[in-house]
């Protein structure tokens, strides 16, 4: 999946799959998760978060199946 740099002080790249709706997330670590079923819009939007992280923790861990890469 192609993924996009953001500068973030946790997460390395965010990546989307529309067809599939799979948030793919590289994380500083080198760790990689996909969420799955993420309507566009929450990409979206973390996408223009201005803290991607925070973002996540806050609207997409805990709510949205994942599974590490």
């Amino acid at each position: 999946m192609k993924r996009t740099n953001v500068s973030s002080s946790n997460i390395a790249s965010i990546g989307y799959d529309e067809r599939t709706e799979t948030l793919e997330v590289e994380f500083l670590n080198g760790g990689v998760y996909q969420y799955f079923d993420v309507p566009k819009h929450i990409y979206n939007e973390m996408m223009g978060a201005s803290s991607h992280g925070q973002y996540l923790a806050q609207n997409i861990k805990g709510r949205y199946r994942y599974s590490k890469v």
